[in-house]
């Protein structure tokens, strides 16, 4: 099954092409990379994914169903996730409000019922509660929950941004960089993080700058250079791609 279908998207801001003719799908349940030098067209790929950005030509489907021109809240309704390259996370709340300032916004009951803490009100508080609970402990860092989360290690920040993103129960999530920063260990952590949340039928598509991480971890990688794909294959593929040892890989394959 097809989850995400990305059909021949071009992205010019004025006379910069940003992206000239972007073409790729992703299926259920695979972790597929989207690498290319700075300026490639990564970031901005996600923003049209994602409806942060408006396409000049083509569109994207999830699912079968067309997400271009909807709004960035309608597309998460949907399913489809984000997390972004600085952690926006909120660092005066606890690591459990955060989650429950997300999911706040999903409850029925109604403000003046919240204002007279009806027994609807209550009731969906603790359900709201538990959830929040339930996707910090799918990350692991449910013991941090009474912590602020500007104390959090970095490393822990970034698995807190991820739980923000999960808080919506997405079948697929869009990672931004998502080690960046971390060290040895917090990234293994989170491969193993990845490794979990695909078992558990999220479809993922990351762009990331460590080469180590996304060859181990990736299903298929699609590499892109001046705002097109020169190469969709796996990782063995890729390494011995001519075109892309050319135009990436061979300027240096710790850097995407």
């Amino acid at each position: 099954m097809t989850e995400l279908s990305v059909e021949h998207i071009g992205v010019r801001f004025g006379g910069l092409v940003a992206i000239s003719d972007l073409h790729f799908s992703v299926s259920a349940h695979e972790i597929v990379a989207l690498i290319g030098a700075n300026g490639a067209g990564k970031t901005t790929a996600f923003n049209v994914i994602t409806g942060f950005q408006t396409p000049t030509t083509g569109h994207v489907f999830h699912q079968g169903a067309m997400l271009t021109g909807l709004k960035t809240h309608q597309i998460a309704s949907r399913g489809v996730a984000r997390t972004f390259q600085r952690t926006s996370v909120f660092p005066n709340h606890t690591v459990v409000d955060n989650i429950l300032i997300g999911l706040h916004r999903q409850g029925r009951a109604g403000v003046w019922r919240a204002l007279l803490a009806s027994a609807q009100a209550k009731t969906e508080e603790r359900a709201l509660r538990e959830r929040a609970m339930g996707v910090l402990e799918r990350v692991g860092i449910v013991n941090r929950a009474a912590n602020f989360a500007g104390s959090l290690p970095y490393g822990e920040q970034r698995l807190l941004g991820v739980a923000l993103a999960l808080a919506g129960l997405p079948s697929m999530l869009l990672l931004d960089e998502p080690v960046s920063g971390m060290n040895a260990s917090e990234t293994s952590t989170f491969m193993k993080l990845l490794e979990k949340l695909r078992a558990s039928g999220v479809t993922l598509l990351l762009v990331e700058h460590d080469m180590r991480m996304v060859m181990s971890i990736s299903d298929r990688i699609v590499v892109l250079n001046e705002g097109r794909v020169i190469a969709d294959g796996v990782p063995a593929e890729i390494q011995r791609h001519p075109e892309v040892i050319r135009a990436y890989l061979g300027h240096g394959a710790s850097r995407a």
